[in-house]
């Protein structure tokens, strides 16, 4: 392919990456002014856990329908409204004045990200064909997602340090504005909006009624003594039943299914968003969370030095994540790569469980991070790769969106269960923490043990070639 189409394959790969870095950052960046926030706003003990919670519950519960919106209405179109929404959200919730008001236009964030996120992938996989271009792609916008995280803390204690907590929600007005206006101009339109299908509107509301009722359950039963409560156990009753509705719906009755059956019946599909939904439960929100929680309540850290603390994940997952995954995955197996970096970054979540008030930065901090980063950056392409392989551009946008439905309602679903172990009456904050961490431990160890089970890959070979664009 010519030097002209390179560009654009590389114009289109910086817009996608863009977007997904503001997306996932707003999955982190909240948690080192959560005290800052807590002040402010008069939040309590069990509200707290919502700033980031609606944020995630939105953007899981909804990423389904998001991805098969760009599948039927255009991906330039879907990218620019999901913007425009995350945009608008941010907005009204950096000028919140009570603890309702934050957390509802966090979810109305989490809804933009929703619709937003997976045409990001789908424009990466529809512009670059399977082989090294992909794979170089993956890589980058992977690092870029998994830097996000890390980064948003370190944003997150500079604007709350320098100026106030709201500047984390309101800076993504005018970078939202530039988005816009570059993915106008750099985005292909992508196929005309489907005349043929419509959007399949009772499973998305049954998934997404499902999705929430199950993370808002297992939050309630663990700030009410377990299950045995009331209303966790209504929610709980409402998700199997909605979840199991959804399930039908899709199978039986949808003429166009928000989720088609005909993918969770590929095995590399199935067990690899198994292992994405745990990874995402240890990764996605609770690792940030919890380490942030640590970093100030039990290592006395100001906010701008605990943002400052986060730098190291940034620098070793995308050193990892684009100079050694990559190379590795043309020589060794995605099941060898992905078990093996779960396990690497089990152990640095045991060894983050051990830290206490103590310990100094570099055994309670920087140590941990080593394998917790390095293992992250592992896993996380080749487990992209996996699960949108081999799937036809029709249902890019369905896959995608199962991925990150799975990455984000992991980390929803992670948070609510972990948050158990939060410091109550009894026992120290260290302790609680340390348990929290264990859990993330054993998470990523049955992962390992899932992507045995995944089937084979090609071998991620050849020489670099320039990525022709489809659009």
């Amino acid at each position: 392919m010519g030097g002209r189409g390179a560009a654009r394959a590389g114009t289109v790969l910086a817009v996608a990456c863009a977007a997904q870095f503001m997306v996932v950052l707003d999955v982190s960046v909240v948690n080192v002014a959560l005290p800052a926030i807590r002040d402010d706003l008069g939040f309590g003990p069990s509200g707290l856990p919502w700033v980031a919670g609606a944020y995630a519950l939105a953007f899981g519960g909804f990423l389904l329908l998001g991805g098969r919106l760009a599948d039927l209405y255009g991906h330039r179109r879907v990218f620019v409204a999901g913007l425009l929404l995350f945009s608008g959200a941010s907005l009204v919730g950096g000028l919140a004045t009570g603890p309702a008001t934050l957390i509802a236009a966090r979810a109305a964030q989490g809804l933009g990200a929703a619709v937003l996120a997976p045409v990001t992938l789908t424009v990466l996989t529809t512009a670059f064909p399977e082989g090294p271009a992909r794979t170089r792609a993956l890589a980058i916008w992977t690092a870029v997602g998994l830097t996000g995280g890390a980064a948003g803390n370190l944003l997150g204690g500079l604007l709350t340090e320098a100026a106030s907590w709201r500047w984390i929600l309101l800076v993504n007005v005018p970078v939202g504005a530039a988005a816009v206006a570059a993915a106008v101009r750099a985005l292909p339109a992508g196929p005309p909006p489907s005349r043929g299908r419509r959007l399949d509107l009772p499973g998305a509301v049954l998934v997404t009624a499902g999705l929430s009722a199950l993370t808002y359950g297992l939050s309630r039963a663990g700030e009410h003594g377990g299950p045995a409560d009331p209303a966790a156990a209504g929610a709980l009753a409402l998700a199997v039943v909605a979840l199991a509705a959804f399930a039908a719906v899709e199978a039986r009755y949808a003429a166009h299914p928000l989720m088609p059956p005909r993918l969770l019946r590929t095995r590399a599909i199935a067990v690899g968003n198994a292992v994405m939904l745990l990874a995402g439960a240890c990764f996605q929100i609770p690792l940030w969370y919890f380490l942030t929680l640590v970093m100030q309540n039990v290592l006395h850290y100001s906010a701008l030095r605990t943002g400052a603390a986060f730098l190291p994940h940034t620098l070793l997952t995308l050193a990892v994540g684009l100079y050694a995954t990559p190379r590795l995955m043309r020589r060794l197996d995605d099941r060898v790569l992905i078990a093996t970096g779960a396990l690497v970054a089990a152990a640095g979540f045991l060894w983050q469980s051990r830290t206490g008030a103590g310990d100094g930065y570099v055994t309670g901090v920087l140590g941990p991070a080593i394998p917790i980063s390095v293992g992250g950056g592992l896993f996380t392409t080749p487990l992209t790769s996996t699960v949108t392989g081999g799937v036809a551009d029709g249902d890019a946008g369905a896959a995608s969106g199962l991925m990150n439905t799975a990455k984000q309602v992991g980390g929803a679903l992670g948070l609510a269960a972990l948050s158990t172990f939060a410091p109550g009456s009894s026992g120290s904050a260290a302790a609680a923490y340390g348990h929290a961490f264990l859990g993330c431990a054993a998470f990523l160890a049955v992962a390992a043990g899932l992507a045995l089970v995944l089937p084979a890959a090609p071998r991620h070979s050849g020489a670099p070639v320039d990525a022709p664009s489809r659009g």
